[in-house]
């Protein structure tokens, strides 16, 4: 059993700061890829970014610049800094990785986070 442990977020000015983390824990052997996805009211979940196990990134171009994705993979944790904030980044933010749990690749599974509101105000 995995589960994901979203922290952070809250209420922010545009132009101000937060970070979001993300930790993973339970039978966790490896964890390859791991994501940030968001939904805003009324829209689909978006990828935000993604982070391999070696350290390359990803990012939509509506937050390339401004936000900015790592990972500790002593600790299984991941983080999302977010910078210059606006007010349509306001949404739910969601982790997500893929994680092997076991020896064989049926111990392969994408496991998600609870979620956590981010609202940015003008």
């Amino acid at each position: 059993q995995v589960q994901l442990r979203n922290s952070g977020g809250g209420l922010v000015q545009a132009g101000g700061s937060l970070r979001l983390s993300c930790s993973a824990s339970g039978s966790i052997i490896a964890i390859t890829v791991m994501n940030w996805y968001r939904q805003a009211p009324g829209k689909q979940r978006e990828l935000v970014a993604s982070i391999t196990s070696s350290g390359s990134t990803n990012y939509a171009s509506s937050v390339k610049g401004r936000f900015t994705i790592s990972r500790d993979n002593t600790k299984n944790t991941m983080y999302l800094q977010m910078n210059s904030l606006k007010p349509e980044d306001t949404a739910v933010y969601y982790c997500a990785a893929t994680v092997q749990s076991g020896p064989s690749s049926w111990d392969v599974g994408d496991y998600w986070g609870q979620g956590t509101q981010v609202t940015v105000s003008s």
